[in-house]
């Protein structure tokens, strides 16, 4: 691992969420782009003792991070954590100062990216959202989507950043509007898993040859990148490609039942979709990837694909 001397020329960067998917596009940013970067711990210490070791420096506190950052970066598990970074006492509200941007990556309600985004403005900082779209593989490997909503000016500074970690770069509009397409984005990728889930359990039931249905439906307009994620644990017991976990989907799902419910839009499917999903939660396969959940629903027939393994075993 190398401790590179980076760019002191270029904007500071922080990083609050150096987990599963922050990992990844905080190498990136540091690496890549040789950004000089600042992280914080959370409840992992070796995703902060990597980017150490790759050159970061390591901050103790929020105030810590704004102090030593231009730029400051969340990646957080959904809107509760990042309301806590903002508002709590010595949190980054009470530290960030004029000119600095904060830019949300988490996936989070978008009423409350609007809400933060105006206190920020107060300050003279400003709040855009970033949220991602693919797997922890696509993000150290810096080939993530990135859907970016804020004033044009602040988001063309950060655009720089985001392209270490980002192949694709969207720009949606005013703030908020990227949090709100990538939860209504989430939820089609969520039907299709549920869709998928079921229709293999189905084939389950018949004993159809698993090798033989992969081969009609990837020869069919049934086809799509969520089936050939999922089929891989079907076929092998391999969750690699689709590295989501069902607590999050669970998470992803209810806030885009939030959303339809705020606009009185028609929602007919999101219902019995969140059931799926709150059904795999409440029976302890929260800590596990997507992919296992044919599995599950296979097992309310009384049938098994095959065993399902403990979270980081399969």
């Amino acid at each position: 691992m190398s401790k590179e001397k980076h760019n002191t020329d270029l904007p500071r960067v922080g990083f609050v969420g150096a987990g599963l998917m922050g990992h990844g596009m905080a190498k990136n940013i540091l690496e890549k782009g040789n950004y000089p970067l600042t992280v914080i711990a959370n409840r992992n210490r070796a995703p902060i003792e990597d980017l150490v070791g790759r050159g970061a420096h390591e901050a103790q506190s929020l105030a810590d991070i704004a102090a030593s950052s231009d730029v400051v970066f969340l990646c957080l598990p959904s809107s509760d954590e990042v309301k806590d970074v903002v508002y709590r006492e010595g949190g980054l509200l009470e530290n960030v100062r004029q000119g600095m941007i904060v830019v949300d990556t988490s996936t989070s309600l978008p009423d409350v990216t609007r809400s933060i985004a105006q206190e920020m403005v107060k300050i003279g900082a400003a709040f855009i959202d970033a949220p991602l779209g693919r797997s922890p593989k696509e993000a150290e490997d810096g080939r993530l989507g990135a859907y970016v909503g804020g004033e044009a000016e602040v988001v063309d500074k950060v655009i720089p950043i985001i392209d270490c970690y980002a192949e694709v770069i969207v720009k949606t509009g005013p703030v908020g509007s990227a949090m709100t397409g990538k939860i209504i984005n989430t939820f089609i990728a969520m039907a299709n898993c549920a869709v998928i889930a079921e229709a293999v359990a189905t084939a389950a039931r018949f004993e159809l040859d698993f090798d033989v249905f992969y081969q009609i439906v990837s020869s069919s307009g049934a086809n799509s990148r969520m089936f050939q994620q999922i089929m891989p644990w079907v076929l092998s017991g391999d969750t690699s490609g689709l590295q989501g976990h069902l607590r999050t989907s669970l998470k992803d799902i209810t806030y885009y039942s939030k959303l339809a419910e705020s606009v009185n839009a028609a929602s007919f499917v999101g219902a019995p979709i969140t059931q799926l999903f709150r059904h795999a939660n409440t029976k302890g396969f929260g800590e596990h990837y997507l992919p296992v959940l044919p599995g599950i629903v296979a097992a309310l027939n009384g049938d098994e694909i095959r065993p399902i393994n403990k979270p980081g075993e399969e």
